[in-house]
């Protein structure tokens, strides 16, 4: 593997880790006290300054430094996370994706922007007034980090045992702050604290380890405290009770104390301050003497592996004394040491840990290339059935017994590989988190972004084309939607306002909606606006949905000045054909003064879908059958006319309207006797039931989907095209537009005629 390929994984784990920090931020901001939740952001921010310092990208290691230093300061609780701290490092986290965008494509990042929050993160980290403007200059950038040599290698003992490692002594001695805390000239003194969780011996980390690489780099004084270990009754045998204050004096800087705990930071608690903390080590012992914890000779080789006792025996022999050393009972150790002792001399079984589970990247291609190769295999799978159908008497011939395990393989193998493209909506809706925050600050209103469903999973590919319908909507209803916070306050309403993005399954479908808490929309203001634009002439009687839906006419727009946000009258159209190219559809509700609702439609996947066969005027035509509630026979006494041109069906204790497909699709002129075909009773999105008129059903199949729109052209009223078994083209209907076109919007005759010709 070349370097470009290494370096391109590594712009692909930082999306992963720009997606944890802006998730765990949010949830910070939304009161989330978890300390885990700081370490999981300081995390982010840690590795990708890693592995931008590996490939020289400056810009990007100075940002994430600061940026890493401030979260430290939270992690430590040296800083509280309050919400003005919390939009600066939101801001900061955009710019890191910036920079990061930048250092893989070769672009830059205004400086202006940069420092600006450089100066913000160093005076929140250093205790300091904020900057009078975010975007004054900064300090300078930190210079990078120099790593000092540790003392000597001659200064080092030699080791002396097979490990390699001299034993290093540590001291319990209660610092008094006389001449023992002496510095050499050229060498610095440091307080550490250090408290293991137990997560970090659960990944077979060993404090002991950590304390040994600590000791290269000087001298050490070290007390462990004991302040949380319970009583033996309430000991687990998996839990972390110990903490340690540490003493180093060292020619290093801290830079390189800390990155002793580099690889253990995220499953302990690490503060490191310059200076000896002499108040600290002379604080008596958790036993609850007046005295300090009296001075133990702590050797390093008492903390070395054990061979292994059974558990059933009853005395086990202590650990052998190294030579020269006096001989040290458990019973004369401190508790801290007694206790280590005890546990290393004991064979612990200790549950396995789940193995967390294997991943490979796989170029997208390849896997298109794969759903492609399953689709033409369901096609000829149906191909082949249908030959045999037609060649076959009937019976269940070894044939047809094979067939039916052919289509039930066939069936297994495509779940499996179009699950391979389900993937969560998170990475979209997280992007709009930053969307909202930029046209907030523009429009000086307060907006707090609530998801839900974040983990509803769909076809990457309709993941890949709902970026910018989310994008325009969400602009809109910031910009259009939501008030100002003085506007809100008159109202009585929160000043901050609340949009709210949620995704979830349904009949098949995933639909994803777009709410605020706004004004609405003002339909007086759209329908004039309608009429001056010549839109609609101005006697037109228009529903409540009518003038709503008039805001995605091309051109259409009530702004009354053009801004970087809005006004231009191409969001909402983009949006709407971004969506119907997708198959999908798009309705709104809205309440004057409470708010509007934008509801989109998509289907789960772009490949296949389970269909009824049907016959409408000798043509083939597919019904989604996510979308049919049930089939019916329709008897004349549940036939009722409706108007001049409506009928009805008496279904049980309802009466639901009965569309004709055929004459909505422009296939026949007249309208079809019910009693001669089948109704089939379908939920549409926002339209309630409908019963559509079909001649006949020929069956339920698995079809392959193959876009119309890219092969042929858009046609009103069907959603895509697929094969059948026996060659034949048939349209998949949408059903959704014929319910609309039923009540009163129809569908364009030249089209319709264009489709069947």
């Amino acid at each position: 593997m070349d370097m470009n390929e290494i370096k391109e994984i590594f712009f692909q784990e930082c999306e992963e880790q720009l997606a944890e920090l802006e998730s765990g931020l949010l949830r910070l901001n939304d009161g989330d006290t978890d300390p885990e939740t700081v370490n999981a952001v300081f995390r982010a921010v840690h590795s990708i300054k890693g592995g931008a310092g590996a490939f020289g990208l400056d810009d990007l290691v100075s940002f994430a430094h600061v940026f890493e230093t401030t979260l430290d300061c939270v992690r430590s609780n040296k800083l509280e996370a309050s919400q003005d701290l919390l939009k600066v490092m939101l801001r900061s986290a955009d710019v890191l994706a910036d920079l990061t965008a930048a250092s893989r494509d070769g672009g830059t990042v205004e400086s202006s922007r940069t420092s600006g929050l450089v100066a913000e993160l160093e005076a929140y980290a250093k205790g300091q007034p904020l900057p009078t403007s975010a975007a004054a200059p900064a300090a300078a950038a930190p210079e990078p980090v120099k790593t000092e040599a540790p003392a000597p290698a001659a200064e080092a003992p030699e080791p002396t045992d097979d490990s390699g490692f001299q034993p290093v002594p540590f001291s319990f001695d209660a610092l008094d702050g006389e001449d023992d805390l002496a510095v050499d000239s050229g060498r610095s003194v440091f307080t550490v604290r250090f408290k293991p969780r137990s997560d970090l011996y659960a990944k077979g980390n060993e404090a002991v380890l950590i304390l040994r690489e600590l000791a290269k780099l000087g001298d050490l004084q070290v007390r462990c405290e004991t302040d949380d270990l319970p009583s033996l009754d309430m000991l687990d045998p998996e839990g972390a009770y110990f903490s340690w204050l540490i003493r180093v004096e060292t020619e290093s800087n801290e830079e390189a104390i800390r990155h002793v705990f580099e690889f253990v930071e995220w499953d302990s608690t690490v503060e490191i301050t310059a200076g000896a903390d002499e108040e600290a080590f002379a604080a008596p012992a958790a036993s609850g003497e007046d005295q300090p914890m009296a001075a133990v000779p702590f050797d390093l080789s008492l903390l070395e592996d054990q061979p292994a006792v059974p558990a059933e025996a009853a005395a086990p022999p202590a650990p052998a004394p190294a030579a020269g050393e006096p001989a040290l009972a458990p019973a004369n150790l401190p508790l801290a040491a007694k206790a280590i002792a005890e546990a290393e001399k004991k064979e612990t079984v200790v549950p396995a840990v789940p193995a967390a589970p294997q991943t490979i990247r796989v170029d997208l291609d390849r896997v298109d290339r794969l759903i492609n190769l399953v689709g033409e295999l369901v096609i000829n799978q149906a191909m082949l059935a249908q030959s045999v159908v037609e060649n076959e008497s009937g019976g269940s011939s070894a044939v047809n017994l094979g067939l039916e395990e052919l289509q039930q393989l066939t069936r297994e193998i495509q779940d499996s590989v179009m699950a391979i493209r389900a993937q969560p909506v998170k990475p979209v809706f997280q992007r709009m988190g930053r969307i909202v925050r930029e046209i907030a600050d523009m429009t000086g209103k307060q907006v707090r972004l609530v998801t839900e469903g974040e983990n509803t999973e769909v076809d990457k590919t309709v993941i890949d084309k709902i970026a910018e319908p989310l994008t325009h909507m969400i602009r809109n209803a910031v910009d259009h939607g939501l008030e100002t916070p003085e506007k809100r306050t008159e109202l009585g309403k929160n000043a901050e306002g609340v949009l709210r993005l949620s995704a979830k399954h349904r009949s098949g479908r995933i639909v994803i909606e777009i709410a605020d808490d706004g004004a609405g929309i003002n339909r007086e203001r759209v329908k004039a606006k309608a009429i001056e634009n010549g839109l609609i002439a101005p006697d037109a009687n228009l529903s409540d949905e009518d003038i709503d839906n008039l805001i995605f006419h091309p051109g259409f727009s009530t702004a009354d000045k053009i801004s970087d946000i809005s006004g231009r009258g191409v969001g909402m159209d983009v949006v709407k054909r971004s969506i119907q190219a997708l198959g999908g559809r798009i309705s709104i509700t809205s309440k004057p003064g409470k708010g509007s609702v934008f509801t989109m439609s998509l289907p789960l996947t772009l490949a296949v879908l389970d269909g009824m066969v049907v016959t409408v005027a000798n043509q083939t035509l597919v019904v989604p059958l996510t979308a049919i509630v049930e089939t019916l026979q329709p008897e004349k006494a549940d036939i009722h006319s409706f108007g001049p041109s409506q009928r009805l069906i008496a279904i049980r204790d309802t009466f639901c309207p009965l569309v004709d497909v055929g004459h909505i699709l422009n296939f026949r002129s007249d309208l079809a006797n019910p009693i001669d075909g089948v109704a089939l009773l379908v939920e549409s999105e926002g339209g309630g039931q409908r019963a559509l008129m079909v001649d006949a059903i020929q069956g339920q199949r698995q079809v392959v989907i193959k876009s119309l729109e890219a092969n042929y052209t858009n046609v009103p009223g069907i959603a895509a095209a697929t094969i059948l078994g026996d060659g034949r083209v048939a349209l998949i209907l949408d059903v959704d537009a014929v319910v609309t076109a039923s009540r009163g919007q129809p569908l364009s005759p030249d089209m319709m005629l264009a489709a069947t010709g």
